[in-house]
Order: C-alpha cells, then structure tokens, then sequence
C-alpha cells in the first residue's frame, strides 16, 4: 500500500511493547492487622504522617515516567524503521501531504504489528516528531516555529536552551544520544555545502529561513556538541514600534532621523543579544530612496526598504582551504561599484581600515556595527583592530582617523531584565592634543528595581546642544533646542 517513498520492507527488530506498567512492588511489606496507638500515631513526625499519601502518588509518577521512556523508545525504533524503509532520495521532491501521509501508513504498521496501544494525541505527537526528523531539524523544529524564541542554544543533548524576551530559559527539549544530535548538525551544513568532523570541528552557516547557525564538535566541544541559533526575524521593527517598545525616546528618534538623514557616519555599538542589527535596521529607514546602498555581511540579516540596494555576503573557505572571500574583499570590491552608502554588518577584523577610508573618501552616511560596552570602548576598539591588522602608523594618526571618519556612536544593550535599550548617543566632536573628544547627548538612566524584577528608567538629554546642529539646519532639519533639555525631576 506504500507509495513511492516505500522501500522494500526488510524484518524489523521487535520494538518495546507500552502496556501498563505496575505501580506496586514485588518486595512490598504486607500491611498490618494490628491498629494503631492513637497517641503514638499524633507523635509521629509530620513527615512520617505524609509519607502514605507520597507512597500512593509515587506509583503514578513511576508509572507515567516509564511510559515516556517506553515512548521515547519506540520513537526510536520507528525512526530506524522509517531510515530503513523510506526512499530518502525522493523527499527531496515530496509534497508535505504525501510524504505525512506515508509516515502515517508506516507508523500504523509499525505499531499494529508489535500489538502497541497509543491514544490519538500520542500518535498525533509521533507522527509530527518524526516528520520533524525527516524533513525538518528533529526536535529543534518546534522552537524554529515558535516566534516568542530569539535563541536556540543546545549544550550537548540532554540540554536545550532559548531566549525570550530577553531571558534564557531551559527548555524539555532533548536529542536522543550525540548522534542524534551530531545528524542533525551534519543535515544543516551539509545543505549548504559545509562538512564538520573532528579535523573540523567548527563552523557557521546559514538556515534556509536565514537564520545565523554555528557549532562545536567533539572534541573541542568537551560535553556534547554546542550550537547555537540566532533566529532571523521575518518582520523587520521600525522606529515606531522601537519606540513604543521603550527601546529609545521620541526626542532621540528625531535626532537619529535627522543624523542619518544628513549622511553622518555612525557606529551602533554593543553586546552579543543588544539588538545591533535591529538598531541599524531602524536606523536605515531614514535613508533617502534614491540613494544606491551596498551592504557586507558575514550572515544576510539586514532588511533594507529602500529601491536601490546591492547585497554582499561573505565566504568561507571549501573543505580544500580555497575559495574564501572575506568582508574585506567585499568591501573593497564595493568602493568601485559606485556606491552613495555603505553598510557593513559587523565590523571586527582588518575590515576597518578600509571602512574608515570609506567614510573619509566621499561615502558619507556609511553605518556598521561593533562590540564594544559603551561609546568610549568601541573607539578603544576600533584602535585595536588596526593595530591587529598590521598597520603601523602612530596612535595619534590613527585616532585622527577615527575622529575624521565617525561622528556618531549610538549604543545598545540588554538590560539585567532581558530588556534592550538605547542606552546612550555620543557624538565624536574631533581631536584634542592625542584624545578624541566626544559627548554625550542622550542617555538611559537607570532609577531604581520594580518588584517584579523590571527595570526603572527614563531616557534623558544631557543638555549638551549637538555638535552638528548646524549640518542639520543646513539640510533643512531644524530640531528645536528643547530635545536637548534635561527633563526634571
């Protein structure tokens, strides 16, 4: 009754049959004829009176675990049935309905022929695991689905991690063994031309959703391969619903609008999970669309509205070592392909020299993002990766650089209560002697614990008026002087 997917049916292994399980046990004391002394009875510890009603819930417990290891076994065994008996070359091209429905029909034998009883929601459940299994990425699937999740992390695989809203939360989630795990990493990078193995046990791909993958084989990874997931967001937040998320004020997106607008460089700095690219996707709504933009990315990630724009995504090196094609690369071919902005996703390797050269060689306007914890470090930062880079040239040349190329660092973080926030918007003012000087014109301030955990806080001018509020005017955004006034208390 198999339909093309079908293999030849071979004999299969006898799988664990679920029948009930008894709760009592063999060696269990007969009970007692005599009755009880009363007064002895009130003496007895409190935990001795409760332990009759946990002896009579333990049975159920001990019942219902057993069931789920039985379950997970035969899951197991059907999973092999269904490797052994499908014709894997044809997924490729089956349509979902067909292809459930031939898991359905071998699941069904399978459990008719070992006399295995399951109600309707625990084969419902099987049947969409191990479509899961073939199709999809086995248990990571269900979290890929679910938008509340930002992060899939997996340390080895009894222990599956994600974060929402903020917050890591360990989930029921787990692989069988290693293997199990180690197939479904080798099922990803396989689909994008990668292989990882112990002579090359790391490595970072892309999902066909677009999200951003990385792994850790044994043996480096020492518990258990490590993966992680960072989810690619299919709607792209604007400055409205930044907004309204308390991400940043009114009064700072007027001047963002304004700064991005009038084509000054900016950086968007801050930590792993702050919301970089979020910020610099909100950021580039403010750009004119009629301007041809470039883009460099190590993933894809970056969602630009406007007409004109010319998309670039790095490359590793093939398994033979060739082939690679670094941002760098990208970025120096884009200087000749004429373009108004550029943007580079993440700035963090000898890339910089030649972002800085664009921004001082007529690409006003141009964006990237950094690692750094506050506007001061990236700077620091930025100092660092040319030096790594092998240029030698005096500290105070290179920061004149700096100075002459960046104007504006805008700075994210996570807070303690998984909340994201502009925490800062510091303008790079020039040079004074051999330091940059900077300052700051808005910022987060924290005022105090709310007993639920969340943060207090309120976004503030500093009272500095903005080094380029002249540009601004002279580009027909005239930001009236009150943005720039401390609120009071």
């Amino acid at each position: 009754m198999f339909s093309r997917y079908k293999k030849p049916t071979k004999p299969a292994a006898a799988a664990p049959e679920l029948k009930a399980v008894d709760g009592g046990r063999a060696d269990a004391p007969a009970p007692s004829t005599s009755k009880p002394d009363a007064a002895a009875a009130s003496r007895a510890p409190v935990s001795r009176r409760q332990a009759p009603l946990q002896e009579a819930r333990a049975p159920q417990a001990d019942k219902e675990r057993k069931r789920k290891e039985r379950l997970s076994e035969i899951k197991t065994e059907l999973h092999k049935e269904l490797l052994d008996n499908l014709n894997l070359g044809a997924l490729e091209s089956a349509a979902e309905k067909d292809l459930r429905a031939e898991i359905t029909d071998i699941t069904s034998e399978f459990l008719s022929t070992r006399d295995v009883v399951l109600t309707r929601d625990e084969r419902l459940l099987l049947n969409q695991e191990l479509y899961d299994e073939v199709r999809g990425l086995g248990p990571l699937e269900p979290l890929l689905q679910d938008d509340t999740v930002n992060d899939i992390l997996v340390n080895g695989p009894q222990q599956v991690f994600v974060e929402r809203a903020g917050k890591l939360q360990l989930t029921d989630v787990s692989f069988k063994d290693e293997r199990h795990l180690l197939r479904i990493i080798d099922k990803i990078v396989s689909a994008v031309g990668r292989r990882v193995d112990e002579s090359n046990p790391h490595v970072d791909a892309r999902l066909a959703d677009g999200s951003r993958f990385n792994a850790m084989v044994p043996p480096i990874a020492v518990d258990g391969s490590l993966v992680s997931i960072r989810k690619f967001k299919k709607d792209k937040l604007g400055i409205d619903e930044l907004v309204g998320f308390g991400a940043f004020s009114e009064e700072m997106a007027v001047y963002l609008q304004a700064a991005v607008a009038t084509r000054l460089n900016v950086i968007v700095s801050g930590g792993t999970g702050s919301g970089k690219t979020t910020t610099l996707n909100a950021l580039s709504s403010f750009i004119d669309n009629s301007e041809r933009i470039l883009t460099i990315e190590d993933t894809a990630e970056l969602q630009l509205q406007q007409t004109h724009v010319g998309r670039m995504e790095s490359r590793p090196a093939n398994v033979e070592g060739k082939g690679a094609v670094s941002q760098r690369d990208c970025l120096k071919n884009a200087l000749r392909m004429r373009p108004d902005r550029i943007i580079v996703g993440e700035t963090r390797g000898e890339e910089v020299i030649d972002m800085l050269q664009a921004m001082n060689t007529g690409h006003d306007g141009s964006m990237t993002t950094i690692h750094a914890n506050s506007a001061r470090d990236a700077v620091s930062r930025l100092e660092n990766m040319i030096a790594m880079a092998g240029i030698e040239m005096p500290i105070k040349a290179v920061r004149s650089q700096i100075a002459s190329a960046v104007n504006l660092i805008v700075q994210a973080s996570r807070l303690q209560d998984g909340s994201r926030r502009m925490v800062s918007i510091t303008e790079i003012t020039g040079m004074e002697g051999d330091v940059i000087s900077m300052q700051e014109v808005f910022r987060y301030e924290r005022l105090g614990l709310a007993p639920d955990g969340k943060i207090i806080g309120r976004f503030n001018a500093t009272g500095v008026r903005s080094h380029y509020s002249d540009r601004f005017r002279q580009w027909g955004y005239d930001l009236p002087a009150s943005i720039y006034e401390p609120w009071s208390d």
